[in-house]
């Protein structure tokens, strides 16, 4: 079965970003095929390159990348919500003539035509908020 999912929570502001995380690893191990993680509304955070949680924390947005490079999992992040939050690639930053870059790789700005292919494409959308 295909999945995707569509992430709304900010990653160490409530349990959406880890329960995500934990149903994604769920996914690929029981041998079903994670399209990928749509991250939206204050779920961008989850892309922020600069992330430094305590050392007795899980790095959420380090465990998103390695879910990513390991399984093929795209990792898309709408771009509206993460321009409106400080978060931008090279590209955008360019653009709007900022120095620095704030979205960590694999993630990937996209628009919300992505979120609406995915739910065509996918045999289930699970959504994860606060």
């Amino acid at each position: 079965m295909r999945y995707a999912i569509l992430l709304m929570g900010a990653p160490y502001s409530d349990q959406a970003s880890h329960s995500a995380l934990r149903f994604a690893r769920a996914l690929v191990a029981r041998g079903h095929r994670l399209e990928a993680v749509f991250f939206y509304h204050d779920g961008v955070h989850n892309a922020a390159r600069l992330a430094a949680p305590p050392q007795d924390e899980p790095h959420l947005v380090d465990a998103w990348a390695a879910l990513a490079n390991e399984h093929r999992v795209a990792l898309q992040v709408c771009i509206a919500a993460a321009l409106r939050r400080g978060l931008l690639d090279e590209r955008e930053a360019a653009r709007h003539g900022k120095d620095g870059v704030s979205v960590q790789a694999p993630f990937e700005l996209t628009g919300l035509g992505q979120l609406v292919d995915l739910g065509t494409r996918c045999d289930r959308l699970v959504t994860f908020g606060p």
